[in-house]
């Protein structure tokens, strides 16, 4: 089974070349006839049953410190060594961090994957963590372990928000990683600018400005008019419209862009042309520049995650230091992200896996703890309901702001229906391409040329 498992995977990856990770990279081929077959959960117990004893070293996969975090301040009996390395119990926990720059964690991981097979045991890969843009890449192949084949149950996950278990699942239905956090987004906007400019920084008043995108282009004019961006780039929105979509990228092998997409494009471009925006990329210094008050930046849109590790909050002279920042609905709803544990099949670190799946996703004291100590939503329905009721609990940064019931009503309301293989790849090569119009350097049927060109040549298998 071994065998045939590592030529499933070698198939596969003569198929799937060119994949797609946050902050860089391409996505996957994972349906139709090309998909890899899954390895049945009898087969997979077997293995399960032959590795009943811990093995001596954990290996985790991943492409920065959040989840190493995770696990350093609120898994018991975690204990650091160093930077990369710690203990639970006898077993050596050793951390491969690799960034996502250039799509570097996953060609890092699929080259590790696919020697799996062969590997010493202890140098087999037993967790590795990934994305929604790119999750079905892995979970729709054998590279994954059931969660179920863990000992894990649907009793144990009957808290959880539903679509951070459909983010995976498989095409067979069967359930392939889980995280412990949820990403409905917000709109995080500048209380002294608000107060400055719509003369109130209530999120319930400033909500009326922001309401659906006509309003929220039309107070954009009035920022300006005071001195105010209204985002620091186009791309602060992209997700926001592209998360409210009719249909899949790609339907019956073919790219297709979206209404609601090219509305982004087109009110994009007026806030451009206007001097509302900019079109600096996600990440840059020109876009974090709106965390400081010399940045002149009115809003952005995020998740939770993005206070914690995107707005400087920590860094003295921040908007977000001085708790600056307020969190309101906005135009849409949507969700940005989220980071899912998954089991590498192979693993000889069956019941360690599990505890650190059902401690960090479903045990609500440890979550309540994520959420008090890391501005973070956690993935239990129960646990954040009692907290958005909690008078006690409130967000620093947002100004003693307690955000989690707008968080828990978004959570509820999202839609996966829409959701494909091909998105982070298309995604990306999109803003790519329309940052050529947007500028001024192409027109908009060349930048959508450039588009489909750079997305087929991606994805070979697709046409336009």
């Amino acid at each position: 089974m071994r065998k045939k498992l590592l030529s499933s995977l070698l198939a596969l990856t003569m198929v799937v070349t060119m994949f797609a990770g946050c902050g860089g990279g391409s996505g996957t081929q994972t349906s139709g006839d090309s998909q890899a077959p899954s390895t049945t959960s009898a087969e997979k117990q077997e293995e399960v049953a032959a590795t009943a004893e811990e093995g001596k070293v954990l290996n985790i996969y991943c492409w920065n410190e959040e989840f190493k975090s995770r696990v350093t301040a609120h898994y018991p009996g975690y204990s650091e060594v160093d930077a990369t390395h710690g203990k639970i119990g006898d077993i050596d926990v050793v951390w491969n961090i690799t960034p996502n720059k250039d799509n570097a964690y996953q060609n890092n991981l699929d080259e590790t994957l696919l020697k799996q097979d062969s590997a010493a045991a202890d140098d087999k890969i037993d967790i590795f963590l990934v994305e929604a843009d790119y999750a079905l890449k892995y979970v729709d192949t054998p590279y994954t372990m059931a969660v179920s084949d863990l000992g894990i149950t649907d009793a144990d996950l009957a808290n959880q928000f539903q679509y951070t278990k459909d983010v995976v699942t498989d095409s067979n239905g069967v359930l392939k990683g889980l995280s412990w956090q949820g990403c409905p987004g917000a709109l995080f906007y500048n209380r002294e600018v608000a107060k400055e400019v719509l003369g109130t920084d209530d999120p319930a008043e400033v909500q009326k400005y922001l309401s659906d995108w006509d309003t929220f282009n039309k107070t954009a004019e009035t920022m300006k008019a005071a001195g105010y961006y209204m985002t620091a780039t186009v791309n602060d929105t992209y997700r926001t419209y592209s998360n409210n979509v009719s249909s899949k990228w790609v339907v019956d092998g073919k790219v297709v862009i979206d209404d609601n997409i090219m509305k982004w494009v087109e009110d994009s471009k007026k806030l451009v042309d206007g001097k509302m925006t900019g079109t600096a990329d996600l990440w840059s210094d020109d876009w974090s520049a709106g965390f400081y008050p010399d940045g002149k930046v009115f809003c952005y849109f995020g998740p939770a995650w993005f206070i914690n590790f995107s707005m400087a909050a920590d860094v003295e002279g921040s908007i977000g230091y001085n708790g600056g920042w307020a969190a309101t609905e906005g135009p849409q709803g949507f969700f940005w992200g989220g980071t899912w544990i998954c089991a590498a099949t192979g693993t000889d670190n069956v019941e360690t896996i599990k505890d650190i799946m059902l401690k960090l996703t479903t045990d609500e004291s440890i979550m309540k703890e994520i959420v008090v100590q890391d501005d973070d939503f956690v993935n239990n329905k129960p646990a954040m309901e009692a907290m958005a009721a909690d008078t006690s609990y409130s967000s620093k940064v947002l100004g003693g702001q307690n955000p989690l019931a707008m968080y828990c009503a978004g959570a509820g309301k999202i839609d996966l229906s829409n959701l494909s293989a091909y998105d982070q790849g298309c995604n990306e090569e999109f803003q790519k391409a329309m940052k050529n119009y947007f500028e001024g350097n192409a027109t908009l049927d060349e930048a959508l040329d450039i588009f489909y060109k750079a997305v087929t040549e991606k994805y070979p298998d697709l046409s336009y």
